[in-house]
């Protein structure tokens, strides 16, 4: 690899960690402040839930898909950063920290008591960091070595779409 595309890999890579980085803030900010701006407001609850799938899906006594799908959407995006930053790695090794980030914030959850741990949280949101990372590989087929720059474009906009509707609401709520 010549100096000038090593270059421009290291600028692509610092950009991509960036807004990583962003993007594990705004997953904070979601999963254990559950869009509040007032550690007032957080819920003052510790609870485990160890039966995947069980009650604490039940809404209205229904099955609520759309909790199980957000959870898993939420983090496809952390499964296509750790692609981006280590595509050498092997599938399973780019799924251990996203299992691990979702871990993490469940036992945060409890050990503040900001929200109920639930098992069926870890599932769909480690579910969501494979399919990242599936993703990735798929993308990789079809744009080969344009994957990266494209992945960083789209993930910028929607980074800076992000900050604009955080700022709608920040300012909003005042």
């Amino acid at each position: 690899m010549d100096h000038s595309k090593l270059k421009q890999t290291s600028r692509s890579s610092k950009l991509t960690l960036l807004l990583l980085i962003i993007y594990l803030v705004a997953l904070t900010w979601i999963i254990l402040f559950k869009f509040s701006f007032s550690f007032q407001d957080l819920p003052h609850l510790r609870n485990i839930n160890l039966v995947p799938y069980g009650d604490s899906l039940i809404v209205n006594g229904r099955l609520s898909f759309r909790e199980i799908f957000m959870n898993m959407v939420v983090f496809i995006p952390l499964g296509l950063y750790l692609s981006m930053l280590k595509p050498d790695w092997p599938l399973w090794k780019r799924m251990v920290p996203a299992i691990g980030i979702s871990l993490l914030f469940e036992m945060i959850q409890y050990v503040f008591a900001i929200g109920a741990s639930d098992i069926t949280d870890l599932i769909n949101n480690s579910l969501g960091g494979v399919v990242g990372c599936l993703l990735y590989l798929l993308l990789e087929k079809c744009f080969s070595h344009q994957t990266n720059r494209i992945l960083t474009v789209l993930a910028a906009i929607g980074t800076i779409g992000f900050i604009v509707l955080f700022g709608i609401i920040t300012v909003s709520n005042l």
